[in-house]
């Protein structure tokens, strides 16, 4: 989720308290265990801006993801199992997505090479700037007449499921032996939206540091690892584009891993998931409205509760998500237009056949190739190793969550499709 401005940094730990892990995670670190949602602006208390870098900085990141980006079409359109696979029909199709490609050769990049310092400012800007406008020219493709017949019904899963996995991340992480507030972190990242939730909820629950280290760098890694496992499994099960755009919606932590799950298994499916995603983000307000109730009566019983906490309500839902509606709105009455265009060649002598752009086709092709671009810098920006690093507890509470949701959303789509 979210309309990221600035980094989680770790606070200062003059008492030593925090877990080795969370004391030995740096600022750039910690950024890594986040960056499959850009950067998270605090719904909860007020943070520095950071200082803008000059462009010329941003130039070496930029390229580097672009690169990975044209190398991952190119992988995408190669004529050989498993880019193209030849169905009973005889028609091609290309099963692995560029953006799916593109994750995996930014990870492959990070994670084998040493990158210089000078790529990171531009893979960061590339993440918090073009994730948001992917995400609202996706709504462009997405016509709103499908609610007609998946509506109420995905309605009833969204509700449902963010109950299985706030509930269940919760007891299955107590299960685990981690600690009442990570438990809850980790069960409010499955069941709305990752990082944005995770931050939101830290401070009404007065989570320590490493609460909020080990939550994200889970829900991070089992969100990565659905973005890539789920377009299979969704196949494997027969699930068609409606449902597996709901499944995916409704089962993966992050908004743009859920547009890339969703694109990499058909159009239409990621449109939808990324609605029922956005329906899925919508509902942290509440959730967090209701912390925040809690948060402030259990410090108004209790005399040395310390200060109150500001929410930010108005940040909890992002600018993108209502330019995904709109753009949604204007697809579904018809005011994307087709734009006629006539080339003139001074060459020929003459002027050419005319080249007609529809702008829903537009919208969701300019998504696409920025979506693609915006998974390889992820790529570039995940430190595997960070993220493996968390714990054997937290790593089996963040499994055993994400497939409690997983198979939770299958059976409801199975009950109501």
């Amino acid at each position: 989720m979210g309309q990221y401005t600035s980094a989680l940094t770790l606070q200062d730990d003059p008492t030593g308290t925090a877990s080795a892990f969370a004391r030995s995670l740096s600022a750039e670190a910690l950024l890594s265990l986040g960056c499959m949602e850009g950067t998270i602006t605090h719904v909860v208390e007020p943070t520095a801006v950071a200082p803008t870098r000059p462009w010329v900085k941003l130039v070496p990141g930029y390229a580097l993801a672009i690169s990975v980006a044209i190398v991952a079409y190119l992988l995408h359109e190669l004529p050989i199992a498993p880019f193209t696979v030849v169905g009973d029909s005889g028609v091609a199709r290309h099963p692995i997505s560029a953006a799916i490609v593109a994750v995996l050769l930014g990870l492959l990049v990070r994670n084998t090479v040493a990158l210089p310092e000078s790529l990171k400012p531009g893979c960061k800007s590339a993440i918090r700037t073009f994730i948001p406008i992917a995400i609202v020219l996706t709504g462009g493709g997405l016509n709103l007449a499908i609610l007609a017949t998946v509506g109420a019904k995905a309605l009833g899963i969204v509700v449902i499921c963010i109950a299985i996995g706030l509930i269940g991340g919760y007891y299955l992480g107590r299960l685990c032996r981690l600690s009442h507030k990570t438990s809850l972190l980790i069960g409010a990242g499955t069941a709305i939206c990752g990082n944005s939730a995770i931050v939101a909820t830290a401070p009404l629950i007065d989570a320590e540091d490493d609460d909020i280290v080990l939550s994200i760098g889970t829900v991070n890694l089992f969100g990565l690892l659905a973005m890539l496992a789920w377009p299979a499994l969704g196949r494997a099960v027969s699930l068609g584009s409606e449902g597996f755009g709901v499944w995916a919606g409704t089962s993966i932590h992050a908004v743009p891993q859920v547009v890339a799950a969703g694109f990499a298994f058909s159009a239409d499916a990621g449109s939808l998931a990324t609605l029922v995603k956005l329906v899925r983000v919508a509902c942290l307000a509440p959730m967090v409205f209701c912390l925040a109730l809690i948060h402030s009566r259990r410090h108004a019983a209790d005399p040395g509760g310390g200060s109150s906490l500001v929410v930010h309500y108005a940040r909890l839902l992002p600018w993108f998500v209502w330019g995904f509606v709109l753009l949604s709105l204007a697809n579904t009455f018809g005011l994307l237009p087709a734009l006629s265009f006539r080339p003139v060649s001074p060459f020929a002598g003459g002027v050419g056949e005319p080249i007609t752009v529809r702008l829903d086709d537009a919208c969701t092709l300019i998504a696409n190739l920025l979506l693609t671009m915006d998974m390889a810098a992820i790529g570039l920006e995940v430190n595997l190793r960070q993220l493996v690093s968390v714990g054997g507890q937290a790593l089996l509470a963040g499994l055993l969550s994400t497939l409690a949701l997983a198979a939770g959303s299958l059976v409801l789509i199975a009950l109501l499709f």
